[in-house]
């Protein structure tokens, strides 16, 4: 009831404002563009408005497509659930190619080569807006691994991404107060996973800023933690929550985990980090490297610490790639690089 009484009201909102911003284009786009001209920011405005105008246009094709397959074919079965990861896949692949086409971002990818063969944890670095984008755009479409997220549920404001996501093994979850339910249906996903299939989540929880670095840093020496070390040694990511990670281990010792670091996104990460421009021309670097089941720790504490460890090699791969992100961009270096620099000489 709850899910009905919610699309009732995103639903109806996301064709509204499809109609509007259609109505509008003779209007808003010229004006866009004047902006852009003006201000010298890379003519941003008109650029995400054109993306704005293909987010809703594919969410409705989406809903669309959804009500097609969920009429012809019977709920649950092989054909229904394949339907369904293909429209999740070309959704998602396809507002990732025009997000790639609209800002220019280059696109270098390397160690996907540990991908396949499943059943596998993709456990990414959460910077971004589009982050969620990526593993159908880098996994699913060019490896064919179909996988089940774990994403927040915030999310369900997206209507396509409540409709088809809810037909499909995913879980959305309280970031806040996660609860032993949601940890068992978290390991639900993966149970039956086989050598085409996984689970994706995002260890930090969230989206990084110098704030919630702050704040999940004070909580972790409040609480005396003895990774708290670890933790402050992370200068680019959050700190790894292990609950979502050791859920899926626990359901399917055979999985192993690969890990995503990437860098280039950061400028998805609000509203106001897109309107400044910074994003458009930036190279979108990626990296992959697995991990077997059998070198990673069954015990909690030592399987924390692993996954600091790891986590530590994604948050020295952002560092290192952040700037020639950014050089790429035509944007100077971060100022906390300028001042090692500058230290340096």
């Amino acid at each position: 009831m709850r899910a009905l009484r919610r699309r009732l009201l995103t639903i109806p909102a996301l064709a509204l404002a499809w109609a509007l911003l259609l109505a509008l284009t003779p209007l808003t786009l010229p004006l866009a563009l004047l902006v852009g001209a003006l201000r010298r920011r890379r003519f941003i405005a008109a650029r995400m408005l054109l993306f704005v105008h293909v987010y809703t246009t594919l969410e409705l094709v989406g809903l669309l497509l959804g009500l097609g397959i969920g009429l012809g074919a019977r709920r649950g079965s092989p054909a229904w659930l394949r339907r369904h990861v293909a429209l999740q896949t070309w959704w998602a692949c396809t507002l990732f190619a025009v997000a790639r086409r609209l800002l220019r971002l280059e696109l270098r990818v390397e160690g996907d080569e540990a991908l396949a063969p499943g059943p596998i944890v993709l456990a990414l670095r959460h910077a971004s807006l589009a982050d969620s984008l990526l593993p159908a755009a880098l996994v699913t479409g060019p490896h064919g691994l179909r996988l089940a997220y774990v994403l927040k549920k915030e999310l369900l404001v997206d209507p396509c991404l409540d409709v088809v996501g809810h037909r499909i093994p995913n879980h959305f979850v309280d970031r806040a107060q996660p609860t032993e339910a949601d940890l068992e249906a978290i390991g639900a996903l993966l149970r039956d996973a086989d050598t085409e299939s996984g689970a994706i989540l995002f260890p930090e929880g969230t989206r990084f800023s110098s704030k919630k670095r702050a704040r999940v840093l004070r909580r972790l020496e409040e609480k005396g933690s003895p990774h708290l070390a670890a933790a402050r040694a992370l200068r680019h990511t959050l700190p790894p929550r292990l609950g979502g990670l050791a859920a899926l281990l626990d359901a399917n010792p055979r999985a192993d985990v690969v890990f995503c670091a990437h860098v280039g996104l950061e400028g998805f990460a609000t509203f106001a980090d897109l309107l400044s421009g910074e994003v458009v021309g930036r190279t979108l670097a990626v990296r992959f490297w697995r991990v077997p089941a059998r070198a990673i720790p069954e015990e909690r504490e030592a399987r924390l610490r692993w996954l600091y460890d790891q986590w530590a090699e994604v948050d020295r791969f952002v560092g290192a790639r952040g700037d020639v992100s950014r050089a790429s961009a035509g944007a100077p270096p971060s100022p906390s690089r300028r001042g090692a620099e500058r230290a340096a000489s």
